[in-house]
Order: structure tokens, then C-alpha cells, then sequence
């Protein structure tokens, strides 16, 4: 399967589909990221351990956009597997506060920004996971 690329100056090539998950990658990181800080400005920082995780949170996912943003394409899958599975896990975490309850919390669906968390961190999932997997198949064929 050829994937569409674009040539540049050294002579090395950059694939379309790889360029866009990536950036889809970086953006919805970005944002679960901004979302974790605002809702701990917003007051989650005075939960006890759900407050420090939401910083802990925000802090990761904007490290992990960065290095989706600087990686070096030989590196690129690596970035995007470790910001799926550390989305995975914010995204379970949400899932177990909406259901079980989580270190005592307990959300709900009507508390502001999760539903929009769980699109984001969701559709987040699945982008970082064709990330991997384009940025896999576009370093074996460009090897």
C-alpha cells in the first residue's frame, strides 16, 4: 500500500495521513490536557488526590502533545503509543468515577466538561492508535 507523500529538500519524504493524525494527536492531547488544568483551577484542586491527579494530569498531557510535536518520525510512534495508553488510563479513570467511583468522587454526566472529556479523550484513543500504526507502516516503507 503506497501512502501519499511529499518530498522535501534532503531528499526525505513525509506521509499525508501521518502528518494529519499527528496533528489530530497533538490537538486532542492538547486538550484533555487544558481541560484536566481548567477544571482543577476551577476548583478539583481542593479534592483530596482527584485534585493532585487533575494537575498530574494536565501537566502529562501537555508533555505528551510536545513530544508528538518534536518527536523525529523514527520516534513518532513511540510518543503516540505512550499518549494512548496514558489517554486510555485518564479515560478509564472517567469512566470508573462515572460509574463505581474513584478515590470517593463520583461524577456525572452533567458535570461541566465531561462530556465533552469523554469525546475527546475517546476520539484522543483512537487517533494516537492510527498514529502508531501509520507512523509504523510509513517508517518501515521509507527504511
Amino acid at each position: 500500500m503506497s501512502l501519499c507523500v511529499i518530498g522535501r529538500r534532503d531528499g526525505s519524504v513525509r506521509s499525508v495521513p501521518v502528518m494529519v493524525a499527528r496533528l489530530l494527536a497533538i490537538g486532542l492531547t492538547g486538550a484533555m490536557g487544558w481541560i484536566h488544568l481548567q477544571l482543577w483551577l476551577g476548583g478539583y484542586r481542593e479534592v483530596p488526590v482527584v485534585g493532585m491527579l487533575f494537575l498530574l494530569n494536565g501537566i502529562g498531557a501537555i508533555a505528551l502533545a510536545t513530544a508528538l510535536l518534536v518527536a523525529p518520525a523514527r520516534l513518532l510512534s513511540i510518543a503516540a503509543m505512550l499518549a494512548a495508553l496514558f489517554t486510555a488510563g485518564t479515560l478509564a479513570g472517567l469512566i470508573l468515577s462515572l460509574t463505581v467511583g474513584l478515590f470517593g468522587v463520583h461524577e456525572s454526566l452533567q458535570t461541566p466538561l465531561v462530556p465533552a472529556t469523554l469525546i475527546i479523550e475517546s476520539t484522543g484513543v483512537l487517533v494516537l492508535v492510527v498514529t502508531v500504526i501509520l507512523a509504523h507502516k510509513h517508517q518501515r516503507t521509507s527504511a
